[in-house]
């Protein structure tokens, strides 16, 4: 009984805690295509309960710090510009031939890259700011809290089940 108690407990407050933290990341401002939010998932087992995200999901509080970064990812930070909405300054061509880019596209691709070199080289604006805690740091310890005194709960409602039975008995 009080197996099946506890994974309905863990799946409950982790639940919540997934929608706490979706809630302060789209709060913070830190949206933009939704697949970090959506790659948060829950698993619970008769005796565990995790919740688990995306491999960059540490970086929405600490930022990412300078150094290697992945290959083709001035066309992350291209794809990371257009789900934000952001857009460059066209940059016109100065010839009369057919070109590849538009001048629209041309600008895009020139701030993408100045934007993953900053990146590149001094890491984030979050890193450098020194990271952030409103995301999950200050919502885990609560839900760890929380989930701890309803399984002491169901524990102590446990034990008097079974004094009752030996005195039964």
């Amino acid at each position: 009984m009080i197996k099946g108690a506890v994974s309905v407990v863990l799946t409950e407050e982790l639940e919540a805690l997934k929608a706490k933290i979706i809630a302060q990341h789209v709060g913070a401002g830190q949206k933009a295509s939704g697949r970090t939010a959506a790659s948060l998932r829950i698993e619970v087992t008769e005796e565990e309960g995790t919740l688990y995200g995306r491999l960059p999901f540490g970086t929405l509080e600490t930022g990412r710090k300078p150094g290697k970064v992945p290959q083709g990812f001035q066309s992350i930070i291209r794809e990371w510009m257009t789900d934000k909405g952001i857009s460059a300054t066209p940059i016109p061509y100065k010839t009369d031939r057919p070109h590849k880019y538009t001048p629209q596209e041309r600008g895009n691709l020139s701030l993408s890259f100045l934007i993953a070199r900053k990146i590149k080289r001094e890491g984030t604006r979050l890193f450098r700011k020194g990271g952030r805690d409103d995301i999950y740091s200050n919502v885990i310890p609560a839900a760890i809290e929380r989930i701890q005194s309803r399984i002491v709960e169901l524990l102590k409602l446990e034990v008097e089940s079974i004094k009752l039975n030996n005195v039964d008995v």
